[in-house]
């Protein structure tokens, strides 16, 4: 799979004179405020949409703006000849707040300092989707035999509730203009370290809930109260203690780990391969101290095994000082990411019958699921894969997981029929959902070159 018709130093010029234009598309992209989460920015949401179809239809493809029951949706691409082999590229061009004080810029007017791309957005996903992009671009001007689609959602950072129904009312228009020879590819995931491709082939699901406690009406002083009143945010964290290990992360949950798959001891042995340390890991995340210094264990916990996290508790006087009152109420906002074997409602459905036994008045509002998704690591998709990143990068990936979830892959797997793959490109100390956020035209030149292998090696499938 190795020999390639590309000319690789024609390929290398085209990517370089494609600067300029990337990153004027970048910048555009990135100062449109596009937080999905964020009622007050619908406007820009739809803005958004519109500058993104706009891209797709001044390149030569044809796009459009699908509406949802929330945010729009952009569908479109290069479509040439229904005989040839379809690639649909998935990316997300919703955003996270970007609300933090240590922002050492704007996060709304991207940065350029020497080919660092700073700004929301920049990393995750605007700029791996504009990387893609570009890409097709080249594959149309070459002519090369394949249809490229896009699929850009504008909800996945809200966990994507309308996109599933979207993809159902439109999956033939979605596919139409290929053949059965039709595959997806995400462009949302992170490699382990600069210099180190890696191919993602799982993610884990999630399902996130609100536990809630009532024992009263009101405050009360607790030189009144205190010792005889129930303190729901004492009881609450009791609760908490008991589904969890804090020192190890064990989650205590009965019968929760019972259909955990596993990881094997080759895909352990991927992980570590991949460059994951536990020392790295602490530095570009900035902690002081983490659970365990193995780098296998460590790899398992963040990418292959399922978690609880505790993500807030309210309740209480919250304001200056000490106020010494007895609240009447508390709620813990807490999470599970899950693994294959996994689902959301089996999930919700042992931490209720657990919570009920610690303590039964906690009551368990689920809010939404996601479930987890476990792709191929054989075959000529992820061969294709591994090749492509190899020939840009002059490094063989290595196949590691997401520890994160993202919701649209089980459903294109499940409307569009056919399998999802992973050309990930950004970097942790890129700051995915993290102030200063930030991309590169390192990854971003080099991400083009691999993707237009890639488009070399599904056009050779016709």
């Amino acid at each position: 799979m190795s020999n390639s018709q590309i000319d690789r130093r024609a390929l290398s010029q085209w990517i370089d004179a494609r600067r300029a234009t990337f990153e004027s598309n970048l910048k555009d992209l990135v100062e449109i405020p596009s937080i999905s989460m964020d009622p007050a920015r619908k406007a820009d949401m739809a803005r958004c949409a519109e500058a993104a179809c706009a891209l797709i239809n001044a390149a030569g493809g044809r796009a459009e703006v699908f509406a949802t029951g929330g945010h729009p949706l952009v569908a479109g691409g290069f479509i040439h000849d229904p005989k040839f082999p379809t690639v649909t590229i998935y990316n997300h061009l919703d955003v996270q707040p970007a609300d933090e004080p240590t922002w050492k810029q704007d996060p709304f007017r991207m940065s350029n300092v020497n080919g660092t791309y700073g700004g929301r957005g920049t990393t995750d996903d605007k700029g791996p989707a504009l990387t893609a992009f570009h890409a097709a671009c080249w594959a149309k001007e070459v002519g090369l035999p394949i249809n490229v689609r896009f699929l850009w959602e504008l909800e996945e950072e809200i966990g994507s509730p309308n996109f599933d129904a979207c993809l159902k009312a439109n999956a033939a228009r979605f596919k139409a203009g290929g053949s059965d020879r039709h595959s997806v590819v995400v462009s949302d995931t992170v490699w382990v370290a600069r210099g180190q491709p890696a191919v993602s082939i799982g993610l884990r699901g999630m399902v996130s809930l609100l536990l809630t406690l009532e024992t009263g009406t009101e405050d009360r002083h607790s030189g009144l109260v205190g010792g005889l009143a129930r303190n729901p945010i004492t009881e609450l964290a009791a609760v908490i203690a008991g589904c969890v290990d804090a020192r190890t992360g064990r989650i205590l949950i009965k019968d929760f780990m019972k259909k955990v798959e596993k990881p094997s001891r080759k895909e352990l042995d991927g992980f570590v391969e991949s460059g994951f340390r536990t020392n790295r890991f602490k530095e570009v995340h900035g902690f002081k101290s983490l659970r365990t210094k193995d780098h296998r264990a460590g790899a398992a916990a963040i990418w292959a095994l399922p978690t609880f996290e505790v993500h807030g508790i309210t309740g209480g006087y919250q304001g200056p000082g000490v106020k010494s009152i007895v609240p009447p109420r508390a709620e813990a906002k807490v999470s599970m990411r899950l693994v294959p074997g996994q689902t959301p409602e089996e999930a919700v459905r042992l931490l209720t019958r657990h919570v009920k036994t610690l303590n039964k008045d906690v009551v368990v509002h689920a809010q939404h699921g996601l479930l987890p998704y476990r792709g191929p690591s054989t075959g000529p998709l992820a061969d294709a894969a591994v090749e492509s990143l190899r020939y840009a990068f002059d490094k063989k990936p290595a196949f590691v997981r997401e520890g994160g979830s993202i919701g649209a892959v089980v459903t294109m797997g499940k409307r569009l029929g056919c399998d999802v793959m992973f050309i990930g490109l950004s970097l942790p100390e890129h700051g995915y959902h993290a102030p200063n956020e930030n991309y590169d035209w390192g990854q971003a030149s080099g991400g083009m070159m691999a993707f237009a292998r890639y488009f070399e090696l599904l056009a050779a499938r016709r």
